[in-house]
């Protein structure tokens, strides 16, 4: 990838500020800037413990005594497999030249990381590091999915679903948002993955809860979380990881990150507070639950908003997402009838589609942004707005069906037995119980 494409995806606010032209100039001989190294490497950490335990332990406690252990299993195994797969391949395909195919998919330079040394930097940071804060993003993503058919799916299923979805999906979406491709080119304004990630993985929870169908029980037996202290505590972990996910964006140690971490603790505080207040007015009291959801919903709205908007903006983001993904949660799943076991989609995927509508209204001076790309106004970045979240829903339909109906055919069916669901897949898949009791 030229390093000026870079360099204007992980610092979108240079173009408002025209200092793209002082990024192109060190672009030449660039080097290792200790300060920027250190900075990333935190965020690195930090997002690491986002997904495990962060996401591991929110998705746990959300489900049932007996399934929690497998909930587990499957965040730690995902984020496992796709590591090694982003470095034999997902890399590369990501973040090199295409060539003709540059606009759907990058090219096999840096397959097995061939060439990826000590020694090369990308921008003012090592590409090791580089590599191991993308590879972050990726591993991540599918792992969210887990949340939309979990408590019923064959464990085979989820790692074969998780290799073709990864290859067939998240790859050539990263590389069409971040690493050169049209979507890229257009200019849409999604500062760190509000489409490659919420609105992709929010689109696959449905897809996935359509295809698996609904757990036995929905709809009569208890579905309540077992325990809310593991939801609390991953989803505490989860807010503090993603200020790293989206202030590592900026890959530099300076004010403009400071601003992208800023505006990330805004928008999940302010998504906090909104979620609490509805659900205080419509069921007479707030539950920790809806706490947690709410600081989740503005997190995953300020994702892509985070480097185009000011702190004002970042707050009524948050404010204003998490009325519309209560609604989605308490109204729009039932009428859609599909069990999204802990919410994938009325959370991710209306959040992040939310999000990426308002990222461009509170990047408008006016209401305290940053502006936009030079010969863009509202009027003109609307429309790229809604086209690349229209994309980004047709695109992750498609591939999360293929994905799910090839790994039907080779794993004999997506579910469970009646008998091993009913006994829990603790136990039926994994042989170990969550808990012991006595």
């Amino acid at each position: 990838m030229k390093p000026i494409s870079f360099l204007r995806w992980i610092a979108p606010a240079a173009l408002v500020f025209g200092a793209s032209s002082l990024w192109a100039q060190g672009a030449d001989a660039p080097t290792l800037n200790a300060g920027d190294t250190a900075f990333v490497f935190a965020c690195c950490i930090a997002v690491w413990l986002m997904t495990i335990p962060g996401l591991a332990l929110f998705y746990g406690g959300l489900a049932r005594t007996k399934n929690v252990l497998s909930i587990l299993m499957q965040v730690f195994t995902v984020t496992s497999l796709i590591t090694v797969l982003w470095a034999l391949y997902g890399y590369s395909l990501t973040f090199t030249d295409g060539g003709s195919a540059q606009s759907f998919i990058g090219g096999l330079d840096k397959l097995f990381l061939q060439g990826v040394t000590k020694d090369s930097l990308q921008g003012t940071i090592p590409e090791l590091l580089y590599f191991f804060f993308m590879l972050l993003f990726a591993a991540i993503t599918p792992a969210i999915i887990v949340g939309a058919f979990a408590e019923r799916i064959k464990f085979a299923a989820v790692l074969v679903f998780m290799t073709i979805w990864f290859t067939i999906n998240y790859v050539p979406m990263a590389h069409m948002g971040w690493g050169g491709g049209w979507v890229f080119q257009l200019g849409a304004q999604d500062f760190a993955g509000g489409n490659v990630v919420h609105v992709n993985v929010g689109i696959a929870a449905l897809v996935g809860a359509w295809m698996v169908g609904a757990r036995k029980g929905v709809g009569t037996a208890s579905m309540a979380p077992h325990n809310m202290t593991m939801t609390m505590t991953g989803g505490s972990l989860l807010w503090v990881g993603w200020l790293a996910f989206c202030g590592g964006c900026v890959l530099a140690a300076n004010g403009f990150a400071m601003l992208v971490v800023l505006n990330t603790m805004l928008g999940a505080a302010a998504g906090t507070l909104s979620w609490m207040l509805v659900e205080w007015l419509h069921r007479g009291r707030p539950s920790m639950l809806g706490a947690v959801s709410g600081a989740i919903a503005g997190l995953v709205a300020i994702t892509p908003a985070c480097g185009f908007v000011g702190p004002m903006g970042a707050i009524a983001i948050g404010l204003i997402v998490s009325p519309i993904c209560v609604w989605a949660v308490e109204k729009l799943k039932p009428m859609i009838g599909l069990d999204d076991s802990f919410d994938v989609f009325g959370v991710h995927g209306v959040g992040g589609i939310v999000g990426g509508i308002l990222t461009t209204i509170f990047a408008m001076p006016a209401l305290g942004g940053l502006g936009f790309a030079e010969g863009r106004d509202f009027a003109s970045q609307m429309p790229i707005q809604l086209l690349v979240i229209g994309f980004s829903i047709v695109f992750s339909a498609i591939t999360s069906y293929i994905a799910f109906k090839a790994t039907a055919l080779i794993c004999g069916g997506l579910r469970v037995s009646e008998d091993d669901e009913q006994e829990g897949l603790d136990m039926s898949a994994h042989g170990e119980p969550g808990y012991k009791l006595s």
